[in-house]
């Protein structure tokens, strides 16, 4: 890469950050990220401690054919760096009862258990395959990759949203096909893996069952760190770099263009563009204090919804537990009205559901030999519930201790040998997250598309938002879309010269 090629900064190196930093210097750039952490990741930092590795925060791989792209515009393949493991079954849910439903990659197994649970909801869970493809389609296909910065965007789509019906809930529309609960649940908590109420996220986000099933959820051997690793390679090697322990203070906006940034210490880095990484609401509130805004003004951004915050407990055993799968969700005694506590009461509730993660299962070099791996999560407000996370968290994490041991880890308090926590305030002070939010905006209809930060920001030119908080929205697939996205909008080097008159 030439040194006299225009310079792209991109704050931070989530997975948003990485892919578009790997696009754009595919595309001739001079890439810069600049990462407040001392290692890449965001979200995805992976933590290592007394011979366990720990996987920060994504685990479950939907869309491998969003990565492939990737490596392909750098000239390599994804399986050159990266294993790729399909699971089956996808996960298993585990309901208070005790019972167990297999979300089975193969659709005759598939239907058998929803057989098993209730019968009469054979004929609907078929139906509800069918539609959920078809949401896919639209919402997915061709949508998701899309940008929706233009007003026009949102009108064309509306016709879709009205005829799929989007504008009911994801438990709503769940609830046309199936009668048992435990189905209604199984088949409705997706939205929780990117930061949505089921009883409020937008039925679109019905397509995730499509997804699954479409692309299968695969494992990344390693850890999902081995994809951070491998885009790293990926951007080193078509001379991109990163600073870390750096961290960006102001976005420069000059005659209403970004210019560069201002780290903490008063350095100015200086780019023809910037591209923000960051969650959006700190992109907006923080990072532009500075300059005027439009439309994401600090009453507009004290205004609008946050997801969720979670509280993940990283643990390692000095044994193994075999009959702990991969992926698993262990549900509470409640689901509507946990979430209504979550979401809407903002209560740190007394029970909670879990998704634990044993990675260990598929890939046992992420323990000491004879040991396991995991992580357990539980979905939390976030800190508008004023919960005292400092005296609490250790509680909570007794509690959740507690229930596995009761339920599917006998013995666990006598096996733990390592142990880390996570809450909302590491969301806000690690990952400078709006109020601890894990997912940035709720992926609430009125937030979603035309109506989220837009990947071309509304406010500066020559500056573009990738991540959770813009368009199409957090999860893997929707995060790395996202980064497709503005390498789409941004010209090639050469171009982008020609016109500026370089």
């Amino acid at each position: 890469m030439h040194n006299s090629a225009p310079h792209a900064l991109v704050i931070g190196s989530g997975f948003g950050g990485l892919a578009v930093a790997v696009r754009l210097a595919a595309k001739g750039w001079r890439v810069t990220i600049i990462e407040k952490l001392d290692a890449p990741g965001g979200r995805a930092y992976v933590f290592k401690q007394d011979g366990f590795t720990f996987d920060g925060g994504p685990t479950i791989i939907t869309a491998p054919y969003l990565l492939e792209e990737i490596w392909e515009l750098a000239g390599a393949r994804l399986s050159d760096d990266v294993e790729l493991r399909a699971m089956d079954p996808f996960y298993q849910i585990r309901f208070d009862d005790g019972e167990i439903i297999n979300c089975a990659t193969d659709l005759d197994a598939m239907r058998a258990e929803v057989k098993r649970i209730e019968p009469r909801d054979l004929a609907g869970f078929d139906r509800f395959l069918k539609d959920s493809e078809a949401i896919y389609e639209v919402a997915f296909k061709e949508l998701a990759d899309k940008p929706f910065h233009e007003l026009k965007s949102l009108i064309l789509s509306v016709p879709d949203l009205i005829r799929l019906g989007g504008f009911r809930s994801v438990y709503n529309k769940v609830g046309q096909y199936f009668t048992n609960e435990k189905l209604r649940v199984a088949f409705s908590f997706h939205p929780l893996l990117i930061g949505g109420n089921p009883l409020t996220t937008t039925a679109y986000y019905c397509l995730i069952s499509h997804l699954e099933r479409q692309h299968l959820v695969h494992f990344a051997m390693g850890g999902t760190g081995a994809i951070v690793k491998g885009l790293v390679r990926l951007l080193e090697k078509l001379g991109g770099s990163i600073r870390y322990n750096a961290q960006v203070e102001q976005i420069i906006v000059e005659k209403g263009r970004a210019a560069g940034v201002m780290l903490v210490g008063g350095e100015i880095v200086n780019a023809d563009l910037v591209v923000s990484n960051a969650d959006a609401a700190w992109t907006y509130g923080k990072l532009m204090s500075e300059t005027k805004r439009k439309r994401w003004t600090d009453s507009k951004l004290s205004r609008a919804r946050y997801s969720m915050s979670l509280f993940v407990w990283y643990f390692g055993t000095n044994r193994k537990y075999d009959d702990v799968y991969h992926h698993m969700m262990v549900l509470g005694p409640r689901y509507e009205e946990l979430l209504k506590d979550i979401f809407s009461r903002k209560i740190l509730a007394e029970d909670f559901s879990l998704y634990l993660h044993r990675p260990t299962m598929t890939d046992p070099s992420l323990a000491p030999e004879g040991c396991d791996a995991f992580y357990a999560l539980a979905p939390v407000p976030h800190l508008d519930s004023g919960t005292d996370w400092v005296t609490k968290s250790e509680s909570y994490r007794k509690a959740i201790e507690q229930r596995l041991e009761d339920t599917i880890m006998p013995g666990l308090s006598e096996s733990i040998i390592t142990s880390r926590i996570m809450t909302p305030l590491d969301f806000r002070d690690r990952l400078l997250s709006e109020k601890g939010a894990a997912f940035s905006f709720e992926p609430q209809l009125f937030q979603s598309a035309w109506f989220r930060p837009h990947n071309k920001s509304e406010e500066a030119k020559g500056l573009y938002l990738v991540g959770a908080g813009t368009h199409p929205g957090a999860g893997l697939p929707g995060v790395i879309s996202s980064a497709k996205i503005v390498a789409d909008l941004i010209p090639a080097a050469q171009e982008f010269q020609e016109a500026r008159g370089l």
